[in-house]
């Protein structure tokens, strides 16, 4: 079974709704597991035993959250050992051209220099899922969607 880890920060329970969404779409895949954790009881050894890492987080000046960032500011005692792993990010903020594009492209950008895989979207949402706050069914099946997208990629890479 493909395990995929979904890791995430929530202030207002925004994201964490959010990192939910992204749960239930992965768990439709068959063959996958799904661990969802608050990223204050993720450990870099939760990274390194999960095939697919999930990260989201609130948009904070354009980027991931403190606490996100610590984890991957940890995660540099296991450098190398998450390439190939496959990666995807998500994000709540507290409105329209508020930093969420930057805030994914933030959590994406530590997942390349691990060496990670980042599946883009060409038609929408292509750096991720991104609600303005409370998220909606549409921002919540765009979240589904993710989960899905990074189950499926996960285990045709598993094949």
């Amino acid at each position: 079974m493909a395990k995929i880890l979904v890791v995430y920060d929530s202030k207002t329970g925004n994201t964490e709704k959010m990192a939910l969404a992204v749960a239930k779409g992965a768990r439709e895949i068959k063959g996958v597991t799904v661990d969802v954790k608050k990223v204050d009881k993720t450990t870099v050894e939760d990274l390194l035993s999960a095939d697919g890492i999930v990260m989201g987080s609130p948009t904070y000046y354009g980027l991931m959250s403190a606490k996100l960032k610590a984890l991957f500011d940890e995660s540099v005692k296991v450098h190398g050992k998450l390439e190939g792993k496959v990666g995807a990010a998500f994000t709540s903020s507290g409105g329209t051209a508020t930093g969420a594009e930057t805030t994914m492209l933030s959590i994406l950008q530590a997942m390349l220099v691990h060496g990670m895989i980042v599946q883009g979207r060409a038609n929408d949402k292509h750096y991720g899922a991104a609600a303005v706050g409370s998220p909606r069914e549409r921002d919540i099946e765009s979240c589904r969607e993710v989960g899905r997208r990074i189950a499926n990629l996960v285990t045709k890479l598993a094949k």
